[in-house]
């Protein structure tokens, strides 16, 4: 494989001149070659969009910054899915579709100048959705590691209908009040592996996605494991759904930490959206300080139609293919410390309730300042202080060896539901 520096080639590294055409010239001759590497030395990379070719490696060393303009002029429009919903958006920073064998690598930083698309966001001043930093639509074998990303216009790193994915040793840090800033969502994706990640952001840290009911294909995502990661702030640590109207089957979450996020693990959906999550194992978790340990929540309200009578209707509603389901759930081996609010939050739907969950060897321990704080987004919660389990509309949920200490009243509410056991627990 050939490698191009690309000072060599013409690119500026002050940081005040675009190497847009620079990198686009060399990403096609490494594609008329079969491939190629792209080295950044130390230096500072001012680029708009760059558009990934198969067998391509982008290499930002130690000292290197790829810094992408934040002159919304300077990114193509493109058709792409945004939460969801397939339509014209800001092009990825970085982009790539129908490609393979690309690696993104170095001890070097990505800088998505997100300040300017944060404002103008707040502002409603952009004309289209704006851009994730990385992106790529049915893509396989591709490689994302070592690299440095701050400052995300919005999603940071988003694989899209695409497999064998391996996110490895990357850190993300976005503001904790930056609008959407998720870390890593893998969308209608399968073999996905993200291990030994840092993820400092302003809303979800990782997001496991497949579309709305909106998309124009519904496609699983499946086989995805999570490992030897760490979260800071952020909505929730690690996250399924909303956007679940294709499914997620077969997900692996371990040996991962969690500090100061709003929640820790988090299921979300809602009536209208479909979709089956499945097969899903959390094992190994410490978290601290987070409000809510745990979330399974089918009456979620964000997003279009979500407050509407049906959405958050509390009697039987039909059940129909647009129904959501969450089934065989599996929590092992977790310590929470310093709670905020509520130990586990789990609300099913009465007509497709929650089914075959499984707590084992679960320690919360809640916060002497713990405070009022919604759970889960939903209409008609009001949060309370100091509470312990919650659990309404439930088909065979066992607790086993579930200690909840330090909360004022009982530590188990479970209510409207069949077959819940509670093994190795003095209840109230």
């Amino acid at each position: 494989m050939t490698v191009y520096n690309v000072v060599e080639f013409g690119a500026d590294r002050t940081g005040k001149k675009l190497n847009t055409a620079v990198l686009s010239h060399l990403i096609e001759k490494c594609q008329v070659e079969g491939g190629g590497e792209l080295y950044f030395p130390a230096g500072k990379y001012l680029t708009g969009t760059v558009e990934l070719k198969d067998n391509l490696v982008l290499n930002i060393s130690a000292g290197a910054s790829l810094i992408f303009s934040d002159n919304p002029a300077d990114h193509k429009i493109i058709k792409h899915r945004w939460e969801g919903e397939d339509c014209l958006v800001y092009s990825p920073l970085i982009y790539g579709k129908n490609i393979k064998n690309v690696t993104i690598c170095g001890r070097g930083i990505i800088d998505g100048q997100g300040k300017r698309w944060w404002d103008n966001f707040l502002d409603n001043k952009l004309e289209y959705p704006r851009p994730r930093t990385i992106s790529f639509v049915d893509a396989e074998d591709i490689l994302i590691e070592g690299i440095k990303i701050i400052n995300s216009p919005a999603w940071t790193i988003n694989p899209l209908k695409s497999k064998n994915i391996t996110i490895e040793k990357v850190s993300i840090r976005n503001p904790a009040d930056s609008p959407n800033t998720d870390g890593i969502n893998p969308s209608s994706c399968q073999n996905v592996h993200i291990a030994n990640c840092h993820i400092d952001v302003g809303d979800d840290c990782i997001t496991i996605k497949s579309g709305t009911e909106k998309s124009q294909e519904l496609i699983a995502s499946k086989n995805i494991t999570i490992t030897n990661c760490t979260m800071v702030h952020g909505h929730g640590g690690v996250v399924i759904g909303s956007e679940m109207s294709g499914s997620v089957r077969n997900v692996a979450i371990s040996n991962c930490i969690f500090n100061n996020t709003d929640r820790g693990i988090r299921l979300k959906s809602r009536r209208g959206r479909g979709g089956v999550v499945e097969n899903i194992v959390a094992a190994n978790l410490v978290m601290s300080e987070v409000y809510v340990p745990i979330v399974m929540n089918l009456y979620y309200f964000c997003g279009a139609g979500g407050k509407s009578d049906f959405v958050q209707a509390e009697a039987d509603q039909q059940l129909t293919e647009f129904t959501p389901v969450f089934k065989d759930i599996y929590f092992n081996n977790i310590r929470a410390s310093k709670v905020k609010s509520r130990a586990i939050f789990l609300q099913g739907l009465p007509e497709s309730p929650l089914q075959d969950i499984w707590f084992d060897n679960v320690s919360i321990t809640m916060s002497k300042a713990a405070k009022p704080f919604k759970a889960a987004m939903m209409s008609n919660l009001m949060p309370e202080k100091l509470k312990g389990v919650y659990c309404n509309n439930y088909q065979n949920i066992i607790f086993d060896n579930v200690q909840i200490k330090g909360v004022a009243g009982a530590k188990f509410e479970v209510s409207n539901g069949k077959k819940a056991k509670f093994l190795g627990i003095t209840a109230q």
